[in-house]
């Protein structure tokens, strides 16, 4: 294929066959698409010789592949759109070098991924760590020239917020991880925490066990968090109060249990962010929580200390009634305990003579 080629847009078509193999070395293809497509068979390993490539959208297809790990080789890539097709397997990039340094948004959505959630894989996503550099200007994700370096994403179509949304033009700033409707199982990696700058996460309709990390709660330019649809189980932690730009939360059809966090973002979710989790209570639930005794109350020094001053009260009481009823019952039976009586007497005596 012809080295001179920058951009490839055949989307929305019905093109059928495989992807060629025919992209060379000196290939400068800085964006692939054929996205809405019936292009079955394997992900073009010649894709890989294009140092260049920036943008790669082949979702909606039918092709059935393990995940392309090889793609961690270029270093230039910031799309990754894979969703909708037979991809397979476990998604895993520990032996490669680069490893997706640059991605700023991959959706491998609606494909047969199994296994554990790549912890390395996040761990390396440092464009999202670290976001874009405040003294550049965000831009729109255009072609704007030919000479310019391509730093763009024109009508894209993936899911946000809930719902499917396309975009004719995206910021340079905006991230994306959409792992949804796969098979993945294990725990949420508390990496996740680390991508300072994502915006959009969603991994709903797994099999995701464990709890909901509270390291989510650093995620600061979230707006929309989407875990539905899995076996997750514990407490929401409060921490996500701390998402002051969430707009969308579905934690819908798990194993979540508890009181639900109040105040900021919490007070404008409906009981849809929550159903299907029957041990949930508190707003915007219609089920109270009580005395909420499942609580764990976290008690400081003072709580202590008076805890510790009743308790000995308590004791005080409890041992002095049971002195009591003891000489009373000497009392009674001996008839004439007369070394109480003196004891008695001279204490008497005493407090007179005072």
């Amino acid at each position: 294929m012809t080295s001179s080629l920058s951009h490839i847009d055949l989307e929305k078509n019905n093109f059928l066959g495989k992807i060629p193999e025919n992209f060379g070395k000196g290939c400068t293809l800085q964006s692939f698409r054929i996205n809405h497509n019936q292009v079955e068979g394997s992900l073009s390993r010649s894709l890989g010789n294009c140092k260049d490539l920036r943008l790669l959208d082949v979702g909606n297809n039918y092709l059935n592949d393990i995940f392309p790990d090889w793609l961690g080789n270029l270093d230039q890539l910031q799309v990754l759109i894979l969703r909708s097709n037979r991809f397979f397997g476990q998604v895993n990039t520990s032996e490669i070098t680069v490893s997706f340094t640059r991605l700023r948004i991959i959706d491998i959505s609606h494909n047969n991924f199994n296994g554990y959630l790549p912890m390395s894989f996040f761990e390396n996503l440092h464009a999202i760590k670290e976001g874009y550099e405040k003294k550049d200007q965000p831009e729109y994700m255009e072609d704007v020239s030919e000479n310019e370096i391509l730093n763009y994403a024109i009508d894209l179509s993936f899911t946000t917020k809930g719902l499917e949304t396309d975009f004719q033009k995206l910021l340079t700033i905006w991230t994306a991880i959409d792992f949804s409707n796969n098979q993945f199982v294990g725990e949420i990696p508390k990496t996740l925490g680390e991508l300072h700058s994502l915006i959009v996460l969603n991994l709903s309709h797994n099999c995701l066990t464990g709890h909901i990390p509270s390291s989510l709660g650093d995620l600061s330019e979230l707006e929309s968090l989407d875990l539905s649809s899995n076996q997750l189980h514990g407490r929401i932690p409060t921490e996500l109060n701390n998402l002051g730009f969430l707009e969308v939360l579905n934690l819908s059809h798990n194993h979540l249990k508890g009181r639900i966090p109040q105040g900021k973002q919490f007070d404008t979710f409906t009981n849809d962010s929550y159903i299907g989790n029957l041990d949930l209570c508190g707003f915007p639930l219609s089920k109270g929580c009580g005395n909420d005794a499942e609580t764990p109350t976290k008690l400081d020094k003072d709580d202590d200390d008076e805890i510790n001053w009743k308790f000995s009260i308590l004791m005080g009481y409890g041992c002095g009634l049971v002195l009591g009823l003891s000489m009373a019952y000497i009392v009674f039976t001996t008839g004439k305990p007369w070394w109480f009586i003196r004891i008695f007497e001279r204490a008497r005596q005493r407090l007179a003579k005072r």
